[in-house]
């Protein structure tokens, strides 16, 4: 099914681009001077990704490749990257190596056939992907990408509010650890009330993370979904993460209203740095905004925790993790020379690149707390950040095996958004919400299987 999906969307963007004609410059590019040059298409902008000094240090490396960089958005902007990327391909665009911010958009160009399997080269290097990388990029058994940067999930914390209510910075936690923080860290009423933590969502069908609290640290089976494609919202923590939830908001009141977040369309950089909640749970990408910005200064000392546990003795260091799936074109001209690339980036590249802590595993402690000096350099007030904290939580992060998403996710989550509102909102009860989420996400199951 999934496959037939996505023949058909690749049809539909060929027409498209026969009659928009493509924007991108399609020149063949081939050998010149005796070098290769590869295309390497990206969403990544300059800003964001250093490009210039990470290509130039590559180019140094390996003299007989050129990289001819593709930025598919200079606001870099994912999904406007994506859908020139599509029409890029549709119109026979040479391309070789494709990067991916998701793995929604990961495994969807998979499912296209735009993507090469890298098992064969991979063994040619001799090394094995689950020893290598933190992150899991496997689907149906092959690999498929080399995963780029590491982003754990993580829980930001004012540490001047801890120190106010007698807490120390957690070294491990789990889930009732938090909420009693949460607790805590409360203070004041009406128009003044501070709250321990906020959450950034459900919102609009995005920002799920925050509807699958308890299913975060765990080593497997953490989507909504199973990787056979069955529901998992018979998980019991499934119904904790909404008990939590309601716990939090309803009874302790620790939590921000959701209702003010939807109504009032709060952001979780304001709510932390503006001191209006004492806690975020967000993904590290916020290592570069640790020590403020010009937009949002930092007035506090900041510290950092992991993802709180479900129970004591769970591994530590599990939590939702983002990265960039860094790809071989299937109709690349030079598979072998766009796989140096990948591989390079994935490894020294990103300390070159020196904007991101890298999946590599082979990232020594001097070099991780290089590169966390070098990213906290570029905010405007590094020494209120606890270093120690924010290294140790990074050190041992560990991402979950990938559950590969489906074509109809967008309709799962949308429906789980709508449920979770009438239970936020006191139209139904948990039991209700957790019966219909479960048949209404069966019947969509079950209906993309015709």
């Amino acid at each position: 099914m999934r496959k037939r999906a996505w023949s058909v969307l690749l049809s539909a963007v060929m027409v498209v681009a026969l009659f928009a004609g493509c924007g991108v410059d399609d020149a063949a590019e081939g050998s010149q001077d005796g070098k290769v040059t590869i295309r390497f298409h990206t969403h990544g902008n300059e800003a964001s990704y250093n490009w210039k000094e990470t290509i130039a240090a590559f180019e140094k490396e390996y003299p007989d490749i050129k990289v001819n960089l593709v930025i598919l958005s200079e606001k870099g902007d994912t999904q406007e990257a994506m859908k020139k990327l599509d029409l890029a391909a549709a119109s026979g665009e040479e391309m070789d190596v494709l990067m991916f911010s998701d793995p929604a958009s990961y495994a969807q160009r998979v499912g296209m056939g735009m993507v090469a399997p890298l098992d064969d080269l991979i063994a040619e290097d001799g090394y094995q992907v689950q020893e290598e990388y933190k992150v899991d990029t496997q689907l149906d058994g092959h690999v498929y990408a080399l995963p780029g940067k590491f982003n754990p999930w993580y829980v930001l914390l004012n540490k001047d509010h801890l120190d106010e209510a007698g807490l120390a910075v957690p070294q491990d936690w789990t889930w009732d650890e938090m909420m009693d923080y949460a607790k805590k860290l409360t203070k004041g009423e009406g128009a003044n009330k501070r709250y321990g933590v906020y959450f950034h969502g459900p919102q609009g069908g995005g920002w799920m993370e925050f509807l699958k609290l308890a299913l975060g640290n765990q080593p497997d089976q953490t989507e909504f979904l199973k990787a056979d494609g069955s529901s998992n919202l018979d998980s019991p923590l499934f119904r904790k993460s909404l008990e939590m939830r309601l716990k939090m908001e309803k009874e302790d009141q620790s939590s921000t209203p959701y209702e003010a977040m939807l109504s009032q369309k709060l952001h979780y950089r304001a709510q932390f740095f503006n001191q209006e909640a004492s806690m975020i749970m967000i993904g590290s990408w916020m290592n570069t905004e640790l020590g403020g910005t010009e937009q949002f200064p930092l007035r506090f000392d900041v510290a950092v925790a992991p993802y709180p546990q479900n129970e004591e003795d769970d591994p530590v260091g599990y939590a939702p993790v983002t990265t960039d799936y860094m790809a071989v074109a299937a109709k690349s001209n030079h598979p072998k020379e766009a796989y140096q690339f990948i591989r390079w980036y994935t490894t020294e590249g990103q300390l070159i690149q020196g904007k991101n802590i890298p999946s590599w595993n082979k990232v020594g402690t001097n070099e991780l707390d290089q590169l966390v000096d070098d990213i906290l350099a570029t905010t405007e007030n590094p020494e209120k950040v606890d270093k120690e904290s924010l290294v140790k939580v990074q050190s041992e992060a560990k991402a979950a095996k990938m559950t590969p998403p489906v074509s109809y996710q967008a309709e799962i989550y949308k429906v789980l958004n709508e449920e979770y509102e009438k239970l936020i909102f006191d139209k139904q009860d948990l039991d209700t919400t957790i019966r219909q989420a479960q048949e209404r996400v069966q019947t969509i199951i079950d209906s993309n299987k015709k």
